[in-house]
């Protein structure tokens, strides 16, 4: 029985595991803004070509990275729209995180406050 030719293929990897490793952070940073083969991306990194491809095909796997090749050279470009669904997976947890920052803001800030009330006066000894 085969696949119908409209069934959705699932990527590889998510996005989640694409983007754990730093190198590979690194690379979609430097594809940001320009298209770049992986000769010149394998020159920004202490790393083998082969390593840089192996990250790349992750990438691309994730639909993170596109591949266009331009006579016998692979070029890769960022695609962004898959970071959409890291960008609202995170803002829940930045909403999360603001809550409890601001929570303790006030606990920190009122038991100082506390702290500054409550202490004993400290008055110059009085001679007689």
């Amino acid at each position: 029985m085969s696949k119908p030719d409209h069934a959705i293929v699932s990527p590889k990897h998510d996005v989640f595991q694409a983007i754990a490793d730093p190198t590979r952070r690194s690379l979609l940073q430097l594809l940001v803004d320009q298209e770049l083969s992986v000769t010149v991306i394998s020159g920004h990194f202490p790393i083998s070509r082969t390593a840089v491809s192996k990250h790349l095909r992750i990438l691309a796997e994730a639909g993170l990275v596109r591949e266009r090749k331009v006579g016998r050279e692979t070029r890769y470009q960022l695609v962004s729209e898959p970071l959409v669904e890291l960008k609202s997976w995170l803002s829940f947890y930045e909403r999360h995180w603001e809550n409890k920052l601001a929570i303790l803001k006030h606990y920190v800030e009122s038991d100082n406050q506390d702290q500054v009330d409550n202490s004993p006066s400290i008055r110059p000894k009085q001679e007689y």
